[in-house]
């Protein structure tokens, strides 16, 4: 597709910064332009709530440097995003006014932070965790003795629990469903999850809804529905996100809670992709999905920019994503929700750091899912399995004796 002479990518993070690197390294020689709102290069969102935090000033999470970004021929646009599309005319203008012209367009707008407008309300000593300067701001609050609460408990508020007990904080988490991760991770992973949050001391309240906040003074009065008031010096919210999809709503794209895209990446103008958390995605069933990692911003700005550039797209590998909580980690990958699930080695929580093993997900005596405690070597060899569609063998894979790696043709 030589006659593509400009390429404009609309988000500065993860999906664009990776758009581009595959677009040089598939051969693309036209003109790219970076636009994106925030003023810094593009940089890595996972270490937000955890180094970032624990260790600011040690802490890299640039990815492209204006050095490399020069060196790529890139043209960037920084603290100036773009305000409207104009699809017919294949334009953007941008918050100043200005407009930019492209042949082809990547929407790696990512999203917001789901909000809670009572909690908003209050101002001071409420916080969320989205980009660099709201992990920044977090910095000087989570000190030593300070009465953390933390309302959500995902991969984000896990983290941030895990940060705010390493700098000595009293915190409470506060999660409405019946699990910790429960979107993300099966019931024997989230009760160990449970167990270390609890073992390092954090107050875990799962099944609670919230009745009220207001401050009082300098503190944060949080009123569960049971009635019971507990107070913080700070509280920090993490209920999931909303694609920032309003300029495809806005440019009459197919819509519906975030960017709807074809196999391709392809958005309803075949002159418009989307990639990252603000995409949903069609899949081989025939059904949408939206994938928030960093591993599927990067695979849909891989797909982006070879199907532009007519490459064939290599086999998908099953869904990856990893967190880090308590100094541990925990990979993951395939799917979360197999009807069973096979443990291999010993789940003993009092271990904490000490933990490993590896749990098999089953459906239908198929490995369709995999999850790694504390034994990263051996997540290589879950994606080959689930890749492979292998029968699940208890006797081979369950078996400590045996290497996993010579177990996987």
């Amino acid at each position: 597709m030589s006659n593509i002479e400009t390429v404009v990518i609309v988000g500065a993070g993860q999906a664009g910064a990776s758009a581009i690197l595959e677009l040089r390294g598939n051969k693309y020689e036209g003109k790219i332009i970076l636009i994106g709102d925030e003023t810094h290069l593009p940089y890595e969102r996972p270490p937000l709530s955890k180094d970032v935090i624990l260790k600011p000033s040690d802490t890299k999470i640039e990815i492209l440097s204006q050095e490399k970004l020069t060196e790529l021929g890139v043209e960037t646009i920084r603290g100036n995003g773009v305000q409207k599309i104009d699809a017919t005319a294949k334009t953007v203008e941008l918050q100043n006014g200005d407009v930019v012209a492209y042949d082809k367009l990547l929407l790696a707008t990512g999203g917001a932070a789901r909000r809670l407008p009572n909690f908003d309300a209050l101002g001071k000593h409420v916080y969320t965790l989205r980009n660099l300067e709201d992990s920044q701001a977090l910095v000087p609050v989570l000190q030593k003795g300070q009465r953390i609460i933390l309302i959500g408990g995902g991969v984000i508020g896990l983290e941030l629990a895990s940060s705010a007990r390493y700098k000595e904080c009293d915190v409470t988490v506060i999660e409405m469903g019946p699990m910790v991760m429960g979107r993300s991770s099966p019931r024997v992973l989230s009760e160990f999850l449970l167990a270390q949050q609890q073992l390092a001391g954090v107050d875990v309240r799962l099944s609670t809804s919230i009745a009220d906040c207001k401050l009082d003074g300098e503190e944060v009065v949080v009123t569960l529905a049971n009635g019971e008031e507990l107070r913080a010096d700070a509280v920090v919210y993490g209920i999931g996100i909303v694609p920032n999809a309003q300029l495809a709503v806005e440019a009459g794209l197919d819509v519906d809670f975030a960017i709807k895209v074809n196999e391709n990446c392809q958005t309803s103008n075949a002159d418009i992709y989307a990639a990252g958390d603000v995409a949903t995605q069609l899949r081989a069933d025939g059904e949408f999905r939206r994938v928030e990692t960093w591993e599927n911003a990067n695979l849909q700005a891989g797909i982006f920019a070879r199907h532009i550039m007519n490459v064939e797209h290599p086999v998908a590998n099953p869904a990856w994503f990893w967190t880090d909580q308590l100094n541990i980690n925990y990979q993951f990958v395939g799917d979360m929700a197999a009807s069973e699930w096979q443990v291999r080695g010993e789940i003993n929580p009092e271990l904490r750091e000490q933990s490993s093993f590896v749990l098999f997900g089953v459906t239908d005596g198929v490995i369709v899912g995999g999850i790694t405690v504390n034994a990263a070597k051996e997540m290589r060899h879950l994606k080959k399995l689930i890749s492979k569609n292998a029968p699940f063998e208890a006797d081979k894979y369950l078996d400590l004796s045996q290497d996993l790696r010579k177990l996987v043709k």
